[in-house]
């Protein structure tokens, strides 16, 4: 597969605010182990494989155990995810593929009683961001592990 463009070089300033913005939220009150679940959950269900590779391997770098990466696709049926990461999986996948009627109730009350209202905050803006991250790279064909040596990707030794 060949990339169709750079978009990183072709709107810098863009790239940069969207990694600011990033980089923000990695700061806010939900912690990284779950933002990795969450980064890589939409990321496949998007069919993002620039995405779905990186995430594995900074998620890997963080220290997430490889079987509970094996199970996330199947995180319903495994039993190595907590139930505040099961609200946040679940939240993911409503936000990602967003029904005609939007996100029932009944979901919301049951992501609050694991979260409070600015993690929930925090996770909405972390969902929306990596489903921008997710389009761009599908957008532009972005190859999965082309960018492992400059973001430090490679010490998660999964080449």
């Amino acid at each position: 597969m060949t990339m169709r463009l750079d978009y990183m070089q072709q709107s810098p300033a863009l790239f940069k605010k969207l990694v600011e913005f990033n980089g923000l939220i990695h700061d806010g009150a939900i912690e990284a182990s779950i933002l990795d679940l969450v980064a890589i959950r939409a990321s496949q269900i998007n069919g993002c494989g620039f995405c779905v590779d990186m995430h594995i391997k900074q998620a890997t770098i963080h220290g997430e155990r490889p079987l509970r990466l094996h199970h996330l696709a199947a995180w319903r049926e495994s039993t190595l995810f907590i139930p505040r990461e099961r609200a946040a999986l679940a939240w993911t996948e409503a936000l990602t593929t967003l029904a005609p009627l939007g996100v029932p109730d009944e979901l919301y009350e049951r992501v609050r009683t694991q979260l409070s209202e600015k993690e929930v905050s925090d996770l909405t803006f972390e969902i929306m961001t990596i489903n921008a991250w997710n389009r761009v790279n599908i957008a532009f064909k972005v190859v999965p592990g082309s960018y492992d040596k400059a973001f430090g990707l490679d010490k998660a030794n999964l080449a």
